[in-house]
């Protein structure tokens, strides 16, 4: 909204100042700033009116230490960040960019899934919430949605490397001259592609169209029926993902803004021509704007964790937890960098890989030997180790590590390979 407000004031009064909103860099950062405070002040308020309208958390008793204390823990806190990232995002983006479309889409999508299931829990007693059936064609719906408009949509476009015999500079092209490779330049028209961004690999490329090439000439026009399906198995995955991560003070929104700082840098250099070219990666246009958006993301996350850190004042429920999972998805998807999820959502998939082991060994097992065994003391994984004694701070700070150390190895792979 803004950004087309100070546009026209740029362009017809020439207005001194406002020309600096046509730079991401400031929009960005005006859009951290906002959501921060966003969080902040509208923080303290839902907190108490949760408080008023007694809408606590109910803990299952588990047998770990300190959770009698976390009852009646107001909770759908979830709110909170879903404002602190939409207002921002709406005042600072280009709302005619088909990527900040989508993603705002998502978040609202995945907010009322994780809303529903939060009113059903709280207010209408039942502790199961939403049917997880329900929950997983929520999922399925958006990933639809994500996948077909990817693949059809003309505003989806990347630019790809071609050869050329010498060095030829021009306004169209842009030269690799800080590349080894000297003869492989941007081309001028932008082209629908099913390429992505695979990491440790040479042209750091993968093509979803291979994947029904086995099918013979032709096959090409069916990869949506691959790339698809793989979009909503993503989505449904980190989703689920960053809402088994949500059982500790802080674990969840901290991990979510280590991830959203690194999707940031991802999404930042893959939309600008000069870094891209720098990096020798894929060039996507339009995707800076994303910048923006990620950078509210990230402000909403630590505004949040001011009420959220041990011991919370506030849990953000599946309202949080599902949406910010779903927006990590989405967003990786649309800067094509979804084949590094298992790198930068480590912390996730650890806490989804050992719900499926302990479930998948103790059926196993039960059925075996007449006695389910467990792997892990309790799943999710974070809940192993209060069983071995640590205290839920501890716990929190050194996943956060891990998270760190895995953002970091995330952005070296732009030019590990």
């Amino acid at each position: 909204m803004l950004y087309s407000l100070f546009k026209w004031l740029h362009e017809s009064f020439d207005l001194p100042g406002t020309g600096v909103f046509q730079y991401i860099s400031f929009r960005a950062a005006a859009a951290l700033i906002t959501s921060l405070f966003i969080s902040m002040i509208i923080g303290k308020r839902l907190i108490d009116f949760l408080r008023r309208k007694q809408v606590g958390e109910t803990v299952r008793d588990l047998g770990l230490e300190g959770q009698n204390m976390k009852q009646g823990t107001p909770t759908m806190g979830g709110l909170i960040i879903l404002a602190a990232i939409l207002v921002p995002s709406l005042l600072f983006s280009r709302l005619d960019n088909l990527y900040i479309i989508v993603v705002l889409v998502a978040t609202v999508w995945l907010g009322m899934i994780g809303f529903l299931d939060d009113y059903i829990k709280v207010f209408k007693k039942d502790k199961k919430g939403l049917p997880g059936k329900l929950k997983i064609l929520g999922q399925v719906g958006i990933g639809l949605i994500v996948g077909f408009t990817m693949y059809f949509s003309d505003s989806i476009v990347i630019r790809e490397r071609v050869r050329q015999t010498a060095y030829v500079p021009t306004t169209d092209v842009f030269s690799m001259e800080s590349t080894t490779d000297k003869s492989r330049i941007f081309s001028k028209t932008a082209v629908k592609s099913t390429k992505t961004t695979i990491p440790f690999v040479k042209n750091n490329e993968f093509d979803y169209s291979s994947l029904v090439s086995w099918m013979g000439d032709g096959a090409k026009k069916w990869t949506w029926l691959v790339f698809i399906p793989i979009v909503i198995f993503i989505i449904i995955a980190v989703s689920n993902g960053a809402n088994l991560t949500d059982g500790l003070d802080g674990l969840a929104t901290g991990i979510s803004a280590i991830i959203g700082l690194t999707l940031g840098v991802l999404a930042y250099v893959s939309g600008n021509i000069v870094f891209a070219n720098y990096l020798n990666i894929m060039y996507i246009p339009n995707t800076g704007e994303l910048a923006i958006y990620i950078s509210a993301f990230v402000g909403a996350c630590i505004g949040f964790l001011w009420y959220n850190s041990f011991p919370a004042q506030v849990f953000m429920g599946d309202t949080g937890s599902l949406a910010l999972g779903g927006i990590i998805a989405v967003f990786a998807i649309m800067i094509r960098k979804e084949i590094l999820i298992p790198i930068f959502c480590g912390v996730f998939l650890a806490e989804n890989l050992s719900v499926v082991m302990q479930v998948t060994w103790f059926k196993y097992t039960k059925h075996k030997f007449g006695e389910g065994r467990r792997i892990f003391r309790m799943s999710p994984l974070h809940h192993h180790f209060q069983k071995l004694g640590y205290h839920e701070s501890k716990i929190v700070m050194r996943f956060l590590i891990v998270g760190i150390m895995l953002a970091v190895l995330t952005i070296v792979t732009l030019k590990l390979r």
